[in-house]
């Protein structure tokens, strides 16, 4: 193998192929990044024997070949290197890569040649265009209220679910005291989802948003694998030549929750809402979870009529904390109480100015919307509100 490329053609590919190896755990072939030279183009490929990164990236071949090197070393090198061009060979005698970049010369060992397995292929047949940072906004939006339990199995999963009869596709998260969706419209991912839909793991999740960028992806199902791909053309090299990056991914078999049971709940007759500005109850309930314990970690909505709210957080060692909003309330509901920082979290994921909450009872489901925040619903379930008195007016006499 030999073979000269642009140092900064690569230089992201390679930091993306060394994020999914792991750093010092683990077998050795799975620490290592695999440099593939062919007709004009050197290809990088990893993986942890679950997540496939490949990307081909315009080159100098003077001969073709395959070899194997240390990803993070690799990795480490090339990224320090200045910009310019690097030249790449195989010393099959001694069993090193050779690098030269200028005066610099280095040598990295080359894994067994018998380590490498083939990486799925793009399947291009049903393939579908999508827009890169619209996947990440669904996934910011989602991924909070997925479980972080891989013993919880579809519940540690991202679910995609193509509503029958309609383009609409509804992207799920639940951790079993939250739950979000984000709903689209999308006629040709509509048509290459199972009927079932498809289960993604929060930690391949994380994974792919970390590689997403703002570009348009090419979106492809295999049997058993969900595969991404961007094409980033270069008008100045010749023929247009660039880059191509696949990152693919294993799905997961497991029955997910039928969520429109609680989803149902909201428009059941009796239910309260309340409608209020979510930034001012953000900044209130910061506030309030100063006052918050291991033993009182929420916080109370005390409602005094249709246009006050109160919030409340009482700790024994921690003080007493009130606070009033103004808010519009209907219903009969006199108080619910809420995880503080499971809310703040929430709260800060949605967009609008306002937000409106659908409570179903002190104890039932509860659904926040946001005005500007189209199609996109999360459910909080309260908190059992223990009564205790830790301050009395004898007390402060």
């Amino acid at each position: 193998m030999q073979l000269t490329v642009f140092r900064n053609d690569i230089i992201d590919g390679l930091q993306k192929s060394s994020s999914i190896i792991p750093a010092k755990t683990g077998a050795a072939f799975l620490r290592t990044v695999w440099l593939e030279a062919a007709g004009s183009s050197l290809s990088i490929l990893s993986t942890d024997s679950s997540l496939e990164f490949t990307g081909h990236y315009a080159a100098k071949v003077a001969k073709e070949g395959l070899c194997g090197v240390q990803g993070k070393s690799f990795f480490e090198l090339v990224r320090k290197l200045p910009p310019g061009e690097i030249s790449l060979t195989l010393d099959e005698a001694s069993g090193n890569l050779l690098i030269k970049q200028g005066s610099r010369r280095y040598k990295l060992p080359v894994s067994d040649r018998n380590w490498f397995q083939p990486f799925a292929a793009f399947p291009n047949e049903g393939a579908v265009t999508w827009s890169g940072d619209f996947l990440q906004e669904i996934i910011e939006r989602v991924a909070y209220c997925i479980s972080d339990e891989d013993t919880m199995e579809a519940m540690a999963c991202m679910y995609l679910r193509p509503v029958a009869d309609s383009a609409r596709i509804e992207v799920c998260g639940l951790n079993g005291h939250q739950f979000s969706l984000v709903g689209f419209l999308n006629d040709d991912i509509h048509a290459m989802l199972p009927p079932d839909g498809i289960l993604i793991q929060k930690k391949y999740v994380s994974e792919l948003k970390r590689w997403l960028t703002a570009e348009e992806v090419e979106l492809a199902m295999g049997q058993k694998r969900l595969f991404f791909r961007t094409t980033k053309r270069d008008e100045a090299a010749p023929e247009g030549q660039g880059s191509v990056e696949t990152f693919s991914l294993p799905l997961s078999f497991y029955q997910y929750p039928d969520y429109n049971a609680f989803v149902s709940k909201l428009a059941t007759d009796g239910v309260s809402t309340l409608a209020i500005d979510r930034l001012e109850c953000i900044d209130a309930l910061e506030r309030v979870a100063i006052f918050n314990t291991d033993n009182n970690r929420c916080a109370s909505f005390l409602f005094d009529g249709p246009g006050e709210l109160s919030l409340k957080s009482q700790g024994q060692e921690a003080g007493e904390a009130t606070e009033t909003l103004e808010c519009v309330f209907t219903g009969d509901l006199d108080k619910v109480a809420f995880p503080t920082k499971d809310l703040t979290d929430i709260l800060g994921h949605f967009e609008s100015a306002k937000v409106s909450f659908t409570l179903t009872g002190a104890e039932g489901p509860c659904g926040i919307r946001g005005e500007d925040d189209a199609d996109s619903l999360v459910i909080i379930m309260p908190m059992k509100i223990v009564e205790e008195t830790y301050y009395s007016e004898e007390d402060i006499a």
